[in-house]
This record gives C-alpha cells, sequence and structure tokens, in this order.
C-alpha cells in the first residue's frame, strides 16, 4: 500500500464551545489554529477543522450494513487494529453514546474489520475502523 496524503474535512457544528470540548477532551484530539467561528485538529494525522454552523432541523438517514443502521453521511479514519481497540476502550470508559458499539463487521468474510459508530455534540455521525489485514480495504 502507498502512503497516503493527509485528508482535509470540513464539518459544520452548532455549538463551537461544546464540540471543541468534545474533540479535545473526549476524543484526545490535538488542537492546531483556530479562530472564533472554526478549529483545527490532528485527526490521526489528517486535518479536521469544526465550523460554526447555525443548527437546521434535518433529518439522519441510514443504510443497512451488516445488519445494522449505518448513518449517511458519516466520516472517518481506519486505524491500525491495536490503535481501534485502545481508542474504542477509551470511548467506552468515557460512556460514549454509541449508534454502533464497537463489534467486528463480516466476521470470517472478505473485509473483515472491527468499527464502531456515534455522534459529536452537533450530530456528526463519526466511523472508526480497522482492519487485521489492511490489504483487505478495497477488497471485494
Amino acid at each position: 500500500m502507498s502512503t497516503l496524503s493527509p485528508f482535509h474535512l470540513a464539518i459544520p457544528v452548532s455549538n463551537l464551545a461544546e464540540c471543541r470540548d468534545f474533540y479535545t477532551k473526549i476524543l484526545n484530539f490535538e488542537e492546531g489554529r483556530s479562530s472564533d467561528h472554526w478549529v483545527d485538529y490532528n485527526f490521526f494525522g489528517h486535518q479536521l477543522v469544526i465550523h460554526y454552523k447555525p443548527k437546521t432541523k434535518e433529518d439522519t438517514h441510514t443504510n443497512a450494513v451488516d445488519g445494522k443502521d449505518v448513518p449517511v453521511p458519516h466520516f472517518g479514519v481506519v486505524l491500525p487494529w491495536e490503535t481501534f481497540e485502545k481508542f474504542a476502550s477509551s470511548l467506552t470508559s468515557k460512556n460514549i453514546k454509541f449508534i454502533i458499539e464497537p463489534y467486528i463487521r463480516f466476521k470470517g468474510q472478505v473485509g473483515e474489520q472491527a468499527t464502531m459508530f456515534f455522534k459529536d455534540p452537533s450530530g456528526n455521525a463519526l466511523e472508526f475502523k480497522a482492519f487485521k489485514d489492511r490489504t483487505q480495504l478495497f477488497a471485494k
């Protein structure tokens, strides 16, 4: 697998202070530059920016994957297996309300992976996953 370039993702949050606390203290992401309307984070080597946007009344949509209702849209990162386990344990100890609790998806099949879903305080859905065999990332 080739070395990936860091991605940049900017997401809307309706309460900048509450989300800043979540990403800094709950997820333990390192904060970078910021202003009174946005904050940069080190998202496992990628650049995540939370931007203030007033709250809207959009409904959450889901699609069924492996018998679970996966929220759409969502974003996240593929972690090394051990990092995923430590991160999942840390979130569980902080009483994160999971949409989908950490589990093994597609067990015994091509693309077997650990995954978990939860939302930030503004309702942005996050997924973190890991493959014991990363060459399975795009397997069919």
